[in-house]
């Protein structure tokens, strides 16, 4: 079996190389022309020794993953439906705006951390995707979108680990990929553009601040913790008290000066006013500095499992004002997609769920959510 070259950073790919008898510049070239130009086959790349591209072709490969379906929404968001083996499928969306155009990326075929209104939890989960599974959404949507385009200009500005799964149970494939995504010589993504969205796994924020620091977004959604356990079950091992103290933490070593908070809005459950003064005191609590954040309040789309139902606008309106008087900047977000359940929360792919998850989302189903004041 051939090595998906997908798979590695600079610095892997430079190893692999090394094993061949190949210098590091030999990598770069090559990662050049994987990332930078989309070249799949070896015999295209011009500029690299006939000796090594007869290497490669005894011994690895660059490869996409398959297509299994495209959508594409009213509002020019796109949606990749793609195969990634033994019955699973990921999705990713691009989101095209005036001033830049971002690529939403799967981690995981599933998800194991179960939030209450998220489709991708009522999925149940199967298996970690590798780094080049990973790095291959990005590699397809960005040459993919060139060539429709026919121009060699860099269409993705921005990617946003907000896809199918948590990202930091994955951390081991996770950070190879960022790295790609970052490297000048692949994507050259500025870390200020590149996000990792977590529903609070404490320690690996500590780790990615130390290894690859990018932005970062917390799926917030509860301002305590009695209603945080019911919405995010990983609230139970780390609490908001840790979660906001490796917040603060993080910010030391974070390419923004904040943190984002994605707050799902639903109805009747988290956002009355009395959340949204319980977020203001959870972020600047009396005598002491907080952590500095923004807030997205995110129209909740709803789905027949959830049992959930999407805050009106005028209730999201009151929450957004009593954030953004208290000096919180806060915005709503726009939901893009939704008429091809692309939004966020709708992802839900097709994945074999080897954990169960759907029996237990099945049983949270029979508990009325009620607000815990």
């Amino acid at each position: 079996m051939t090595t998906n070259l997908l798979d590695f950073d600079l610095d892997g790919l430079a190893a692999f190389c090394e094993q061949l008898g190949e210098k590091r510049f030999r990598a770069t070239q090559l990662f050049r022309w994987i990332h930078q130009r989309g070249a799949s086959d070896f015999a295209q790349m011009s500029d690299l020794a006939k000796s090594l591209r007869e290497k490669l072709e005894g011994c690895a490969h660059v490869a996409a993953l398959p297509v299994i379906s495209e959508h594409v929404s009213s509002d020019g968001t796109i949606k990749w439906l793609f195969d990634v083996g033994d019955g699973n499928a990921v999705e990713s969306v691009f989101i095209p705006e005036d001033d830049r155009g971002t690529l939403c990326i799967s981690s995981q075929a599933g998800c194991a951390v179960g939030c209450r209104f998220c489709s991708t939890g009522h999925q149940g989960f199967s298996r970690n995707l590798t780094s080049g599974e990973i790095v291959a959404q990005l590699w397809f949507a960005e040459h993919t979108l060139r060539t429709r385009l026919r121009s060699q200009d860099r269409v993705i500005s921005n990617v946003v680990m907000m896809g199918m799964g948590e990202p930091l149970q994955n951390y081991s494939a996770l950070v190879p990929a960022l790295r790609t995504m970052l490297d000048d010589h692949g994507y050259g993504l500025s870390r200020r553009r590149v996000t990792v969205s977590t529903s609070g796994v404490v320690p690996m924020m500590d780790r990615l601040s130390q290894d690859c620091a990018v932005a970062l977004a917390v799926s917030l959604h509860a301002p305590n913790d009695a209603l945080r356990d019911q919405l995010v079950p990983l609230n139970r091992k780390y609490p908001l008290s840790e979660l906001i103290s490796a917040c603060v933490r993080y910010l030391d070593h974070a390419p923004r000066d904040f943190i984002t908070f994605e707050y799902c809005m639903l109805d009747g459950v988290n956002d009355q006013p009395q959340h949204a003064r319980q977020l203001i005191e959870l972020v600047q609590p009396r005598g002491a500095a907080g952590v500095r954040c923004k807030f997205n309040l995110i129209p909740f789309n709803p789905f027949p499992a959830s049992g959930l139902h999407r805050s009106s606008a005028q209730q999201v309106a009151v929450f957004a004002k009593l954030l953004s008087d208290a000096g919180i900047v806060t915005t709503v977000r726009k939901t893009r997609g939704d008429d091809i359940d692309a939004a966020c929360g709708q992802l839900a792919g097709d994945v074999k769920d080897r954990t169960r998850a759907v029996e237990r989302m099945a049983r949270q189903r029979t508990i009325v959510l009620k607000p815990v004041a």
